[in-house]
């Protein structure tokens, strides 16, 4: 077909253009009619030109205009006239100038909008959904695409000035156990085989490092079927790199040299740490109880057991005698503007996490006031205030149980309390690194050791020999990069001889047949001098999702998944028709109901 296509975008007519007559495309923001004359908002990616349809001018362009709705998509044949004296629109960048029309050609008609696209205005998010593309019309949903565009463009960039190479990997696989449930792909050629889409391109990455890329990266496609939260999809996208012959410094120096790239450039939002902060997992779980601690505010944990280890008390005593912790939190002005009920459901926040309980001191002017301080000698009072740097407003919570517990129910405590105070609103993007994470963890459930980052990570040189022995001791050379309390990034110097890795993977409860099944491909290739190799894999979307402070990771991905993993638009997950069941020698066995037996 053909139509008058533009000579210049919407948002981009300007004084300059003056007496100039132009093209412009794009959809009606809104149409106003006054005396005779009728205005037209249109509307395209780059925003907003005013359109002047009169009759005195255009009879026809006159006669068009008054049939148009909103979302109409037209082409405007005008010439670019200064507004008259008094109308000049401040809010637009194009609100010194209007288009006086002397053609208008629809498009294409819109039929009533399930919702309006000329504002923000907050929409059910499942009718946004559903009417997808209707929502990316709106100004504020192209600005997430486009920068989401622009932030992937400068990732490729920075690997490309890097001496990185951009290799694509399967996304039909094998089904290997990488932490998550794999979403399965039935082999049409022979039934009960099964390819399984990658939750990762962990293996390949490592294979390539085998295969002398030595700088590898990809943007790469992943998917997980796992539980929906606010920050997780069913399918996502990660910058995926891995490098050969490096050190765990390496890697982190070019994946904090990229983000900070894209942060300074792309970003209002300051850095509160450069270079990023670092902490040992060991660290973090001490100070804040999390290996995925939000440093944009303080409120540190603090270990009591130093200053109870001799104390009368005896719900201290019998938890630091069984080997568990007693630790303290402040916090600030808690004791001035917390009531008995607010304290109450504090406590049963941390009953909730696991806790027994919590004790707290009152700390104000004339002393300290607490249902536990007439167990505790006026010296451990003392040590607890200075220690925490508790003042009088101020309210000290402890907690004393196992440490893992006391350390959850503190993580959780600590976010209650910084929300509250406001404290996790800032602007800052607080980037720290945290590095050595436990090689194994210990699985009650199962009565065994499972891996506690993933299978494929470096123990460290003097660990090695205790991998057996004394698996509870043993790091890796494992880290993570957490953003204001969110899992930004994660990866690992991998294990690239065969030994190694094989006595990890019995260490995790795999037998030598198993082994072989899963991971033969892999450990055949260390057998052929694989190099010493490490990577990681920035997440895409959770970048965006905290460069545009949104809450939802969905608000920043074109075409996302409800929270159940239902895609209202294209109404999937759906039913196939038999003939294709059948090609793939599958028979679906629907689960009884409630009510059979």
């Amino acid at each position: 077909m053909t139509f008058a296509q533009r000579t210049i975008a919407c948002g981009a007519v300007r004084p300059d253009n003056i007496d100039q007559e132009i093209v412009v495309n794009g959809w009606v923001n809104r149409v106003r009619e006054h005396g005779g004359i009728i205005f037209i908002d249109l509307r395209d990616r780059t925003g907003i030109v005013q359109v002047v349809a009169d009759g005195a001018h255009s009879q026809g362009a006159l006669e068009v205009a008054s049939s148009l709705k909103n979302e109409y998509c037209l082409a405007v044949i005008g010439r670019v006239r200064k507004r008259p004296e008094g109308t000049d629109n401040a809010n637009l960048p194009t609100g010194e100038v209007e288009i006086i029309s002397s053609t208008i050609e629809v498009l294409n008609a819109s039929k009533p909008l399930p919702f309006q696209v000329h504002d923000d205005k907050s929409v059910d998010e499942l009718l946004r959904l559903k009417y997808r593309y209707l929502d990316l019309r709106r100004p504020a949903m192209y600005q997430k695409m486009k920068l989401r565009s622009d932030v992937i463009r400068r990732m490729r960039e920075y690997m490309y000035d890097h001496n990185f190479v951009e290799v694509e990997t399967p996304i039909i696989t094998k089904a290997t156990p990488e932490g998550a449930r794999d979403y399965l792909v039935p082999y049409r050629l022979e039934p009960g085989l099964f390819y399984a889409l990658p939750q990762a391109p962990q293996q390949f990455k490592q294979l390539l490092m085998v295969g002398g890329m030595e700088r590898y990266f990809q943007i790469a496609r992943c998917f997980r079927d796992e539980a929906q939260r606010a920050d997780r999809q069913p399918e996502f996208t990660q910058l995926d790199i891995e490098m050969s012959y490096v050190t765990q410094d390496d890697v982190l120096g070019v994946i904090e040299g990229c983000i900070t790239d894209i942060v300074e450039n792309l970003s209002t939002k300051p850095l509160k740490f450069k270079p990023f902060a670092r902490l040992t997992y060991d660290e973090a779980m001490d100070r804040f109880g999390s290996d995925k601690p939000d440093l944009r505010y303080d409120l540190e944990l603090k270990d009591c057991a130093e200053i109870f280890k001799g104390t009368e008390f005896t719900v201290f005593q019998s938890v630091l005698g069984s080997g568990g912790s007693v630790k303290a939190i402040r916090y600030p002005g808690g004791g001035a503007i917390l009531s008995r009920k607010d304290i109450d459901d504090l406590t049963l926040l941390a009953k909730e996490f696991g806790a027994k309980g919590m004790a707290y001191l009152l700390i104000q002017d004339e002393g300290v006031k607490s249902p536990i301080a007439k167990f505790m000698t006026a010296e451990e009072i003392a040590n607890v205030v200075a220690f925490t740097e508790a003042v009088p407003g101020d309210l000290v919570a402890f907690i004393a149980d196992k440490k893992d517990v006391t350390n959850k129910v503190l993580d959780r405590l600590r976010r209650e309390f910084a929300s509250r105070l406001g404290l996790d609103k800032g602007n800052e993007m607080a980037y720290v690194w945290i590095t050595d994470f436990p090689v194994f963890d210990w699985d009650e459930d199962a009565k065994g050791w499972t891996y506690a980052h993933n299978p494929f990570s470096m123990p460290h040189e003097d660990h090695i020999p205790l991998l057996e022995s004394n698996p509870s001791v043993c790091r890796a050379y494992c880290y993570d990069l957490v953003c204001n309390g969110i899992e930004s990034a994660s990866g690992s110097i991998r294990i690239h001889k065969r030994d190694i890795q094989e006595r990890v993977l019995r260490m995790i409860g795999m037998d030598d047949e198993h082994i072989q099944r899963q991971f033969g491909h892999m450990l055949d290739a260390f057998d052929y001098g694989a190099p010493p190799h490490g990577g990681m894999a920035p997440g895409v979307d959770r970048l965006i999702m905290q460069l545009t402070d949104d809450e939802n990771i969905r608000e920043v991905i074109a075409f996302p998944k409800a929270g159940n993993g239902y895609d209202p638009l294209m109404d999937a997950p759906s039913k196939v028709d038999d003939k294709q069941l059948r090609e793939l020698h599958l028979e679906i066995k629907y689960p009884p109901k409630k009510d059979e037996k």
